[in-house]
């Protein structure tokens, strides 16, 4: 993979790590997401993750473009170990929730997530959410 300080080649598959104590929530968002939600961003490639210690290994390993994390997820929220990321690495990728509802959208701020999305998932609304995260890894 080209990388180079955090930041991925144009031409190289982004890696998403998509963080949920259930499997069928992680499979909805990669779903929803699908293999390359904009034609302006390359293939996204998914790191699947279930438990708190993986997201932090797989998070400060620096291979990660974007993490998209469960608020529901069990034991271990997606908005506390959002938090917990944003406050521990120097240099975090961006990072977007998924919340139980939208009126839970306040957390993510308070979580320092960088966008927040509100179940159900709906692929346009996430597409969207996520492509100019996506965009901002890019060296030009």
């Amino acid at each position: 993979m080209n990388r180079h300080a955090g930041w991925a080649s144009a031409y190289a598959p982004l890696q998403v790590l998509v963080y949920s104590s259930n499997p069928v929530v992680r499979n909805r968002i990669r779903q929803a997401l699908g293999r390359r939600p904009d034609n302006r961003v390359p293939p996204l490639d998914y790191v699947d993750v279930a438990t708190q210690p993986t997201v932090i290994s797989q998070m400060g390993s620096g291979r990660i473009d974007l993490a998209i994390l469960d608020g529901e997820a069990s034991p271990s929220g997606g908005l506390g170990l959002a938090k917990q990321l944003k406050d521990e690495l120097l240099q975090c990728p961006p990072i977007v929730v998924v919340t139980g509802r939208a009126e839970d959208a306040w957390l993510a701020t308070w979580s320092r997530a960088d966008a927040v999305v509100a179940r159900p998932v709906d692929p346009m609304v996430l597409a969207g959410t996520v492509t100019p995260l996506l965009r901002s890894r890019l060296i030009a």
